[in-house]
């Protein structure tokens, strides 16, 4: 996970948008150019520190 240089993030992970997008909850919704990505839990509680609060 990184911060590009408008303020927006990027995320690495794993595609899994075929097998997850059945799944999504009914008031959830991506849109045709959005992939469902799995971060790791691991991943995510590391960037952490690196994300701002605002």
């Amino acid at each position: 996970m990184f911060e590009l240089s408008d303020g927006n993030f990027a995320v690495i992970g794993t595609e899994a948008t075929e097998a997850l997008d059945p799944e999504l909850p009914a008031d959830a919704a991506r849109a045709d150019y959005e992939r469902i990505v799995i971060v790791s839990r691991e991943t995510l509680i590391r960037a952490k520190a690196d994300i701002p609060d605002a």
